[in-house]
């Protein structure tokens, strides 16, 4: 983003980024535990969130690791065990990507409870190719996928998977859990619940959130 602040703690109508993604979150479901990782040097920075919010909000803060794997790890050790049942439902989601609707939340925990797992995706618009060597051949956009978060899952499904090993091609959860033997199901995404990762994706974000309120 080529800022001082991290583009998490950048003001997207005048609150941080991540205030908008936490709050989807606990307006989505009131009663779910919130545990937000981020990098060490950047903790002190999540009380701007905190702040944000008119009420008391109890959000757990852990420490990242070196990898999304590592830090994902380090949130899924700070959930209190004894409250994991077969129920226990876990959504691990992108701090930025701020514009997640309640439906899809709520979506993505009932498919989870039924099948085990839920990862929102959206179909390609876009002509696609693919590199090999130095050479291109064109694909079946309709064969692609552009997956998002919230990446969802049953504990039982997540939690054993998240203890192997880690290997370079854990890209997200999804891939830790089919290396684990599960199955992975999709569910129809948002293209409004975009990645903030460019001042041109602020710009779209702005006008997505200011739409909202009209």
């Amino acid at each position: 983003m080529g800022t001082a602040i991290p583009k998490q703690f950048l003001e997207l109508c005048g609150k941080p980024i991540l205030y908008h993604t936490v709050n989807a979150f606990h307006s989505a479901l009131p009663e779910a535990t919130l545990i937000l990782v981020l990098p060490e040097q950047q903790l002190s920075y999540a009380q701007m969130v905190l702040q944000s919010f008119p009420e008391r909000i109890d959000i757990q803060l852990v420490a990242g690791g070196e990898t999304r794997f590592h830090s994902v790890q380090n949130g899924l050790n700070c959930i209190d065990k004894k409250d994991v049942n077969d129920n226990t439902i876990i959504f691990i989601h992108d701090g930025v990507r701020p514009l997640v609707s309640k439906k899809l939340i709520q979506k993505c925990l009932l498919q989870a409870q039924e099948k085990g797992s839920v990862i929102p995706a959206i179909a390609a618009t876009d002509s696609m190719r693919i590199m090999e060597n130095d050479q291109t051949k064109v694909i079946d956009r309709n064969d692609v996928r552009l997956i998002q978060t919230p990446q969802t899952f049953r504990a039982s499904v997540l939690l054993p998977a998240m203890q192997q090993p880690f290997q370079s091609n854990f890209t997200d959860e999804a891939s830790v859990v089919e290396a684990n033997g599960g199955t992975i199901f999709l569910t129809e995404g948002e293209k409004e619940n975009i990645k903030i990762t460019t001042g041109t994706d602020m710009i779209i974000a702005e006008a997505l959130m200011n739409h909202r309120t009209l």
